[in-house]
């Protein structure tokens, strides 16, 4: 049986046993993201004292199934003036990087089935944390080019300030998650929930990190109110104005994943991963993803769009100095210890 090992690296996990997971992982993901979108007209609904969706099966569980249905159905228009391959490509590589980013963050201690080890991740590499910034910065060509590709106005006018909002806003996710390096002492994901279990949750010491990484992480997946790129008021739909069809529904998956994405990489540096008493790992991975997904929904619903000059100073202004304050005083206490 040692050709089944093969390529299994350090953590004894046969190689189909990763294949099998990334495969499970992918539609998991997949399948939160359709059902994601129906929670989020509920709940909004409900905050504004409506019903939200309701006639596509019972209680509207059939409406994610509906609105794929009704972008299969419709036209893929093809602007005459667009750049063929870019205009088509972009929106795949979005949803690539998407998808890719969910491969290394940890939902389980591991288990052995039938003599098998299995992970509770489908890698696990030492640069982790950097590997979902290089990627997450691949997938941001695909909105920019997209929008250029389009030769469009409005839609070229999202691309610019989905470019500027992007590049503000990654500089201080980046550095709201030094704290939690410096003080795991590693970037693998599975050290810092590791360390997490042996001391303790990093929100508690690293509360002002979490604050700043949660509201640059909601300028990164441009949710309002930090949702400029697609404001609808002043660019009909941004840098996906020319898209429709299935091209437009990778885009719009590729923005809710991310948000997923982004819950899970909180979850896993400040919030203890998938720890917790009584209930199974990746239930309470999942439980914790769902609390930060409603308070983005929240977010959404409360706040009113900022100006694009309020956007760019928040960024520079204020998360940044507060990013940079917060690592640097947390270096100097982990050197002091």
């Amino acid at each position: 049986m040692s050709w089944l090992v093969l390529a299994s690296g350090a953590n004894g996990e046969p190689w189909w046993i990763a294949l099998i997971k990334s495969v499970i992982i992918i539609n998991l993901v997949l399948f939160g993201f359709a059902y994601l979108t129906l929670i989020e007209r509920k709940v909004m609904g409900r905050m504004q004292l409506r019903y939200g969706p309701n006639r596509a099966g019972p209680w509207g569980l059939m409406q994610p199934i509906a609105d794929l249905v009704k972008l299969i159905r419709k036209e893929s228009f093809f602007p005459a003036a667009a750049v063929d391959v870019l205009y088509i490509f972009s929106p795949f590589i979005a949803a690539f990087t998407a998808l890719t980013t969910f491969s290394v963050i940890p939902w389980g201690p591991g288990w052995t089935i039938a003599g098998y080890q299995v992970n509770g991740y489908v890698a696990d590499v030492p640069i982790s944390l950097l590997l979902i910034f290089a990627i997450g910065s691949i997938g941001v060509y695909g909105f920019i080019i997209g929008g250029w590709a389009s030769d469009s106005k409005y839609s070229l006018l999202g691309a610019m300030r989905t470019c500027a909002q992007l590049v503000s806003y990654e500089v201080s996710l980046a550095l709201s998650v030094l704290g939690v390096v410096l003080m795991a002492g590693s970037l693998s994901l599975v050290d810092v929930v590791a360390a997490q279990d042996r001391e303790v949750w990093y929100v508690i010491p690293q509360f002002v990190g979490f604050v700043v990484f949660i509201l640059a992480g909601t300028a990164e997946t441009s949710r309002a109110p930090f949702d400029l790129p697609e404001a609808e008021q002043e660019l009909v739909a941004g840098y996906h104005t020319e898209y429709g069809g299935m091209r437009f529904g990778l885009y719009s998956m590729s923005e809710y994943i991310n948000l997923i994405t982004l819950s899970g990489l909180a979850v896993t540096l400040f919030l203890g991963g998938w720890h917790g008493p009584w209930l199974p790992g990746p239930i309470w991975f999942l439980l914790k993803v769902f609390v930060l997904l409603f308070v983005f929904i929240w977010m959404r619903t409360t706040l009113p769009r900022l100006r694009y000059d309020q956007l760019m100073r928040f960024g520079w202004k204020v998360l940044l100095p507060v990013a940079t304050l917060n690592a640097l005083f947390t270096a100097i206490l982990v050197a002091l210890v």
